[in-house]
């Protein structure tokens, strides 16, 4: 699931697909919420220009006076881009609706793949002490998903329990597959973890099936529930950790934590 010759420093991980409303936000910042639970400091790259994982953390828009727009185009120093949140060892590099003009911006730009990169490997990154950095990447395979992806050690996929769910991994897999090839071939697939899950559902159950079936040991064994109350948290603008801490939807992202922490410590990632 991971790289084991991955090296020191923070725990690099894109969370994407190309589908929206699959659960890709609301993985990212419950994943990130529950993973400083367990002892860890987390920096949230905000890597999609409608900015919810900002807002899910309560940065508000008059807050966001740089963004990953300036990290990636206008050398703004990673320093003066992060924002603390509510949260004790959560940070936030946030978005904002500018980074939906990035994807052509960067095409003139001969490093366009990789600014991402190097803007998370500034000397100063050290200081901060993260232990994981999680980047919520765009709904689309673009050059923003694409510098995710360099920048990152692993991807982890949510995949939603809905019919055609598996048809757009392929395309995702592809991606990571030419990623490996054209600049980052140390890319893992940390993992797909099933989202909006219904046990008592048929086709969630069948999509289970399917997923663990065709991709194996990638599957993450926590699944996440469909859960009025993770649904209701960002509307508060704060993770269901700590909007309802004792929901389905919260321990179910404590156990997703836990599990990518031992899956990790079992490599020796």
């Amino acid at each position: 699931m991971s790289d084991p010759t991955r090296p020191p420093g923070p725990k690099i991980i894109s969370v994407a697909n190309q589908k929206g409303g699959v659960g890709k936000t609301t993985t990212t910042i419950n994943l990130a919420a529950a993973l400083v639970e367990i002892g860890n400091r987390v920096l949230v790259v905000d890597l999609d220009p409608q900015g919810n994982a900002s807002t899910g953390l309560g940065i508000e828009m008059e807050d966001r006076e740089h963004t990953t727009y300036d990290l990636l185009l206008d050398d703004i120093p990673l320093k003066d881009v992060i924002l603390a949140t509510d949260i004790d060892d959560l940070a936030i590099v946030p978005a904002t609706v500018d980074l939906s003009s990035a994807d052509i911006e960067l095409i003139s730009n001969e490093k366009r793949s990789f600014l991402l990169h190097d803007a998370l490997r500034q000397t100063d990154m050290d200081a901060y002490g993260f232990d994981f950095i999680l980047i919520d990447c765009p709904p689309s395979l673009n050059l923003l998903t694409v510098n995710a992806m360099i920048a990152s050690n692993s991807v982890l996929v949510p995949l939603q329990s809905e019919f055609f769910a598996l048809e757009g991994l392929s395309q995702l897999m592809l991606t990571v597959r030419e990623v490996r090839q054209t600049g980052n071939p140390n890319l893992r697939i940390e993992g797909v973890v099933l989202t909006m899950h219904d046990a008592r559902n048929n086709l969630s159950q069948q999509v289970e099936q399917d997923a663990r079936d065709n991709l194996g040991n990638i599957v993450f064994k926590t699944r996440i529930p469909r859960n009025v109350r993770v649904s209701e948290a960002p509307s508060f603008a704060m993770p269901v950790l700590s909007y309802d801490s004792t929901s389905k939807g919260a321990v179910a992202y404590r156990d997703l934590a836990k599990e990518l922490v031992a899956n990790n410590a079992a490599v020796g990632a």
